[in-house]
């Protein structure tokens, strides 16, 4: 190897540069996020670091982690030194992040508003490249008793089955339940399907004497109630 390929080497680099050492001696907290990318894809080319390839992928999404976990393997993979496996390895470990922050949400005690379950929801679906539907099942003191995925699709649409989402809250013993899903083109029109599914599942919910309370479409930064619209 030349002396300048090895100049790329994490290895001859000084100590306190480099990114597992420096996370050994330092804590994670002092790593930047590019110095953590830079672990997890081990190593660069021969013409850049691990780091400086970090720092350009980054600079690519203005340095938003959150941009960065929407690309795709094949969207990384078009970065000069990033090959399958550095993509998935990126790709692993942002999914990770994104799982542990759905784990320190702290459930909400009591439904009092839709931002309430904004903020419940949007770290689950608001960035999604798809869309999914989710409903909150609910005591009587609008307590949130359970959350749960009821269907997945694609970008402009998912099918809902009435009977799934009765069935779960019976099963919960809910006496009223929340629905949301998100919208990943990040508009909060509510299409007419959306329109037709609220009602359908109120009309549904009548007969069990399980109330909808609301139904909110979600995006990476906004929400649309139909409860404060009045469209419920």
């Amino acid at each position: 190897m030349s002396e300048l390929n090895s100049s790329f080497s994490i290895k001859k680099w000084s100590e306190n540069d480099r990114p597992r050492e420096k996370l050994i001696a330092k804590g994670k907290n002092s790593l930047t996020d590019a110095e953590l990318i830079a672990i997890l894809i081990g190593s660069g080319s021969r013409s850049e670091s691990a780091v400086a390839l970090s720092k350009r992928i980054l600079g690519s999404v203005d340095h938003k982690i959150s941009a960065l976990g929407k690309l795709s393997v094949k969207q990384l993979m078009q970065f000069k030194g990033i090959g399958e496996a550095k993509a998935i390895a990126i790709v692993a470990g942002l999914e990770l992040g994104r799982r542990r922050r759905n784990e320190d949400e702290e459930i909400v005690p009591k439904i009092t508003c839709s931002k309430d379950v904004f903020n419940l929801l949007n770290p689950v679906i608001g960035d999604l490249e798809h869309e999914e539907f989710w409903v909150l099942f609910l005591n009587n003191a609008h307590k949130v008793i359970q959350k749960k995925q009821i269907s997945i699709g694609g970008k402009t649409g998912t099918l809902v089955d009435a009977r799934i989402v009765f069935r779960s809250a019976l099963e919960f013993g809910a006496t009223g339940i929340i629905i949301a899903h998100n919208h990943p083109s990040g508009s909060l029109q509510p299409s007419v399907s959306d329109k037709d599914l609220t009602q359908k599942l109120k009309q549904g919910g009548h007969s069990l004497d399980i109330k909808v309370l609301d139904h909110l479409i979600i995006t990476e930064k906004n929400y649309f109630s139909f409860a404060d619209e009045s469209l419920l």
